[in-house]
């Protein structure tokens, strides 16, 4: 049976300019796939604000309902492993990207893109974490792959006002890590520290603006949470311990490296690369399973900063884009 809904749809006008605004459609006009979600929440995602844009690079045809992750409960399903009224998420894959997203009362997706949602989270609290909380949680389980341990020092996190950054702290000092985090904005410290931040520093301390910058720096971390890239990126490699890692997600200062290999043959340094967009599927079960359970923060809540409804997501979409975002947006899609 065919269902009216409401969502955001961005589309190109005559004029060639991108606008997203809230539309009605009908669950007929959504992809294909084998599972059909009535969506309860969604989040604001960096890649959400691009995704509105012209210039994002990430729309490849319109209209399109952007938004890459969502949690809900199941309409209908030609999978055997996922039942009507089940309740699940989806993070990653193609959802707000290929294929139309999460800023939508109902989205239809492949099976094997869809996750159960975890004992122990609701479907908001799932859209808390939401992509960001997840990329901040698998920077965390890759970080332990290779050896980094509460005992062994302090770990940085960059660009810690977002979304990525704040679930980094949250998850970091839950896991018993003495967690230093990076920022720019003076007024955001008490809430880092609320997150569970033992230290404060200024984002010039991790990198100063120098046009040059040295390979090779005092020893101070001995990991790092990093969604920044570009430059301070660079001048963070050089302020790694021996052995120690740093775990890549972001570009927000830019896609350019400009390192040398001393950091990594001189101290061992490991730089890992987070792509939670294709992340193997036990991985991710895994990985919300830890967020339900052992790694669900008591600050999970402090984590937002407003819950909105679609007709507020074309000005929140460029309030990440502009940086004006603290924590996290929930998007509530429930009637």
């Amino acid at each position: 049976m065919t269902q009216s809904f409401q969502a955001l749809v961005v589309d190109q006008t005559q004029d060639g300019e991108v606008q997203a605004e809230v539309r009605s459609l009908e669950t007929d006009s959504l992809p294909a796939g084998e599972v059909l979600i009535r969506v309860a929440y969604s989040s604001i995602n960096y890649k959400d604000g691009l995704a509105a844009r012209k210039d994002g690079n990430i729309v490849k045809s319109y209209p399109f309902v952007p938004g890459i992750d969502c949690s809900g409960t199941v309409v209908s399903s030609e999978d055997s492993r996922f039942s009507e009224g089940q309740a699940v998420l989806v993070t990653g894959y193609g959802l707000g990207v290929s294929q139309f997203g999460g800023f939508s009362q109902y989205a239809r997706v492949p099976a094997d893109w869809v996750v159960p949602l975890p004992d122990g989270l609701t479907l908001r609290e799932a859209m808390i974490f939401g992509t960001a909380g997840f990329t901040a949680a698998l920077s965390l389980y890759r970080l332990e792959q290779n050896d980094v341990a509460p005992e062994k020092g302090k770990v940085l996190v960059t660009g810690a006002t977002g979304g990525v950054g704040g679930a980094a702290i949250a998850l970091l000092h839950k896991r018993g890590y003495h967690v230093v985090a990076s920022s720019g904005k003076v007024e955001s410290h008490d809430y880092l520290k609320a997150l569970g931040a033992a230290d404060v520093i200024s984002r010039e301390e991790v990198y100063d603006g120098a046009e040059s910058i040295r390979p090779l720096a005092k020893q101070l971390w001995q990991a790092a949470v990093d969604p920044v890239g570009g430059k301070p990126l660079a001048s963070l490699l050089s302020q790694i311990a021996y052995n120690g890692s740093v775990a890549v997600s972001g570009l927000t200062a830019g896609t350019k490296l400009p390192t040398t290999v001393l950091p990594f043959i001189l101290r061992g340094v490991n730089l890992l690369g987070i792509d939670s967009v294709f992340c193997p599927y036990d991985t991710r079960v895994a990985i919300w399973k830890h967020l339900g359970s052992d790694w669900k923060p008591k600050q999970l809540e402090q984590l937002v900063e407003r819950e909105i409804g679609l007709g507020d997501l074309p000005s929140a979409l460029e309030d990440i884009l502009a940086a004006r975002s603290q924590g996290r947006t929930i998007v509530r899609l429930a009637d």
